[in-house]
């Protein structure tokens, strides 16, 4: 995509004074890396790494109708939904394929607050918009995204606003933050605690300098968060799921509410149900690969006796385990832990074996339990 064509974020120009390897991501101009996605990797997992995630969509679902109508699109009970709590979903298509995968919560006492994908942000937007009944409303927000994720973002963020501290996993509010109207939710998509902050566009950069004017704080460009989310085991919509892909085959089932599996009443809901009873004929999978260069996304999948049956939609080096690693569709048959498979890198097989995802263990913090 030619420069001219892509749209940019309010930090554009500071991650060109940083120096920042510019790359074309979701329609957008990102940081793709500053010092080198293997140094990024590491300072994230050890300290704390800022990311600019202002491509992604953010939007508003309001009105009295606002959770009915947003759940007959979703899988996830957002009715018993707590006040300041905000869970993962997917906005499902008729034929229960994952449209996209998102975050809504409830920051504040009107309706829902929702981030979704960059590249698929206008379809999504679209499709509520033809879609939302009653009083339900969609207001599309522009805003800047920003994310602090590693074990030093917590004290990062408590010294700007100590109530941070107090959250916990997936906890959600909006507050006056930096002196200004923020949402902060606290999550994060590398597999580390974090926060991630919702800032007026034009406040954007002066709070990204305050962030890095502290020394535990580095910028981090898309390919850190893309090795990061890998060793997460967490997927990345149009590679890893997709609308021809149900929540059952992408191994997202944690995805749906007891009660919202007894109603049977969001798209595609005959589907997946049906998948979920009597299986289905793929299932993404983690995988290491014992020998040789990463099978990166297309590489051929093989059973011990060469036949192909499936296909990785994410791979590479993982920096945290020192092996190489991927994600990819197999049949159900094949999806044990410990099943030996191939993976066909530059027409050659490699060994492989099925294990458990995450690859590295989230490490997101969970507030101990109250009597």
């Amino acid at each position: 995509m030619a420069d001219e064509t892509l749209k940019t974020t309010p930090l554009n120009a500071a991650h060109r004074a940083l120096g920042a390897r510019m790359v074309g991501f979701g329609g957008y101009d990102m940081p793709v890396q500053y010092e080198g996605v293997l140094a990024e990797h590491r300072w994230t997992r050890g300290h704390a790494g800022l990311f600019d995630v202002s491509h992604m969509g953010q939007a508003k679902i309001t009105g009295a109708d606002a959770i009915a109508q947003f759940e007959r699109f979703v899988p996830g009970d957002y009715q018993a939904l707590k006040a300041g709590k905000q869970k993962y979903s997917l906005l499902l298509n008729e034929r229960g394929g994952i449209i996209d995968d998102l975050m809504a919560g409830k920051p504040d006492h009107d309706g829902l607050f929702v981030v979704v994908n960059a590249g698929n942000k206008d379809e999504d937007f679209a499709f509520w918009t033809a879609n939302l009944e009653g009083d339900a409303t969609l207001t599309v927000l522009d805003r800047a995204l920003l994310a602090i994720q590693g074990p030093e973002a917590a004290a990062v963020m408590a010294a700007h606003e100590p109530v941070l501290a107090d959250f916990g996993f997936m906890d959600c509010a909006r507050l006056m933050l930096f002196g200004c109207d923020c949402y902060v939710s606290r999550s994060g998509y590398t597999g580390e605690d974090g926060y991630e902050i919702s800032v007026p566009a034009d406040q954007a950069e002066r709070i990204w300098n305050t962030l890095l004017e502290d020394a535990r704080v580095k910028p981090i460009g898309l390919g850190a968060r893309d090795s990061l989310r890998l060793e997460a085991g967490l997927p990345l919509h149009g590679h890893d799921i997709d609308p021809a892909t149900t929540p059952v085959e992408g191994a997202l089932t944690f995805a749906f509410s007891k009660s919202r599996k007894e109603a049977a009443d969001f798209n595609g809901a005959e589907t997946v149900l049906g998948q979920l009873a009597n299986g289905t004929e793929r299932v993404r999978v983690g995988l290491i690969v014992k020998e040789g260069a990463p099978a990166r996304e297309g590489a051929e999948i093989a059973d011990a006796d060469g036949a192909v049956i499936g296909k990785v939609t994410s791979g590479g080096p993982s920096p945290t385990l020192g092996r190489n690693i991927a994600m990819g569709y197999v049949p159900p048959a094949f999806a044990d832990l410990g099943t030996e498979l191939k993976v066909i890198v530059r027409g050659k097989p490699a060994a492989a074996e099925v294990v458990a995802l995450p690859f590295v263990a989230s490490r997101y913090y969970r507030k101990p339990k109250t009597v």
